[in-house]
């Protein structure tokens, strides 16, 4: 990684509120028998299509274990796969496995589960993002669609310089970016950011700083960095929301750099960290410099990359006599 040779942020207070994220172990599913099943379970019979057994609920074994894959150990969906010795699969790592059953070592064929699958019909789950706060119901087959757009997963690392595989809610990010990636933290909706760059002539594809500002009881990821687009180089910023696409319209931010009588002004509204870090850069979602523009800005010889971006963000509360949105700056 690229990074540039110096950052002076001038804010109006350095500290942040000091909070202690903490990982949370997402949970297994949690099974509720939707007809009227037994305390223990729901019985399959022992005899499947044409002869072949069929899996068995013992009152030691749990609806949800039996529709666990027992190669990636995700619940399975139609089709649910066996062998001829009733061990099943999800089709997914039918392939992986090369047509063998992983537990008896047999050939599996194209053998649907079907006793299985009607189990999984009678079957209502909370979604595996409760223990995040989602208080939601399903039924078996509806809950992976909710999940995929449930408010309450976990987000990504926001983090654009590696390619981190952390995930988690906002507090535990917070921590992360801090305390792993030694992202600066600031408390404050203005900023005053100088970057200095002593060979602006070498620009790289990801070179970049973050930054996260905390106001108005949100966090905010400030995206500072080069890249070349197309043949020219050119340097970008832009606000990112640690929340989701519905809350981010709150707020608008404002981002300004200039010199010499001369400025440039992006205004926006900042993208949920929802979206990935590429995506929203290479929108162009935010204020883009030229490098000759750039060095401009910098002024002197232009031998050397000194820009200073100032911004602020503020939130927009609606106006119920005349319905509009009218800033809220905080002081």
């Amino acid at each position: 990684m690229m990074e540039l040779d110096n950052i002076e942020c001038i804010s109006s207070s350095d500290g942040m509120d000091d909070e202690e994220g903490a990982a949370h172990h997402l949970p297994h599913h949690f099974l509720k028998p939707h007809h009227g099943g037994s305390g223990n379970g729901v019985g399959v019979g022992v005899v499947g299509i044409g002869g072949i057994p069929a899996p068995v609920i013992t009152p030691t074994t749990s609806v949800h274990e039996l529709l666990e894959c027992p190669v990636c150990t995700n619940s399975m969906y139609p089709p649910i796969h066996q062998c001829h010795n009733g061990h099943t699969l999800c089709s997914t790592c039918k392939s992986r496995v090369h047509n063998r059953c992983p537990t008896c070592r047999q050939e599996l064929g194209d053998i649907r589960c079907l006793a299985l699958e009607k189990v999984a019909e009678s079957l209502e789950l909370p979604c595996k993002y409760f223990s995040l706060g989602c208080p939601e119901i399903f039924p078996y087959y509806s809950k992976l669609k909710h999940e995929a757009l449930c408010n309450f997963r976990p987000y990504n690392c926001p983090y654009a310089g590696s390619e981190c595989s952390v995930v988690g809610d906002v507090p535990f990010l917070v921590a992360h970016l801090r305390d792993d990636h030694k992202v600066d933290m600031h408390t404050g909706c203005t900023f005053n950011h100088r970057y200095v760059k002593s060979n602006p002539r070498e620009v790289e594809n990801a070179t970049w700083m973050l930054t996260v500002f905390h106001c108005f009881g949100q966090y905010f990821c400030l995206h500072f960095e080069a890249f070349q687009l197309g043949m020219a180089p050119v340097y970008m910023a832009f606000l990112r929301f640690m929340g989701d696409e519905n809350e981010e319209r709150n707020y608008r931010y404002s981002l300004e750099v200039g010199s010499n009588g001369r400025k440039l002004i992006w205004e926006g509204t900042p993208r949920s960290i929802r979206d990935s870090h590429r995506k929203i850069r290479d929108s162009h979602d935010g204020l883009i410099i030229q490098r000759n523009m750039a060095l401009f800005f910098s002024g002197g010889d232009r031998k050397e990359l000194k820009l200073r971006v100032t911004g602020r963000i503020w939130k927009e509360q609606p106006n119920p006599d005349a319905g509009v949105c009218i800033p809220n700056l905080c002081s």
